[in-house]
């Protein structure tokens, strides 16, 4: 049976670079899956927004709300984004 008192013998048994990634993802879980959700909503707003603006500069009529819309999401997104990186621990 194992030996569950000693905390010291327990840690000893990983390797300290899973360890290390462990602690990480058990302080931030999903942060690859938030960071690829957040990066594909922020290009798809981006592209909206590039569409609109062709569409403006082709003579086409863009709401004024859906151009709000786009610039919120773009904006949105691209936040999400810089507050979900990758902060220098040490």
């Amino acid at each position: 049976m194992f030996n569950l008192s000693d905390p010291q013998k327990r840690e000893n048994n990983l390797d300290p670079e899973l360890r290390r990634r462990l602690i990480q993802e058990s302080q931030t879980p999903w942060r690859g899956l938030r960071r690829a959700l957040w990066f594909a909503l922020f290009a798809s707003a981006g592209l909206g927004l590039f569409t609109m603006a062709f569409r403006a500069s082709a003579g086409g009529a863009v709401e004024i709300s859906d151009l709000g819309i786009q610039v919120g999401a773009l904006i949105l997104f691209a936040s999400l984004l810089w507050f979900d990186r990758q902060r220098s621990s040490v």
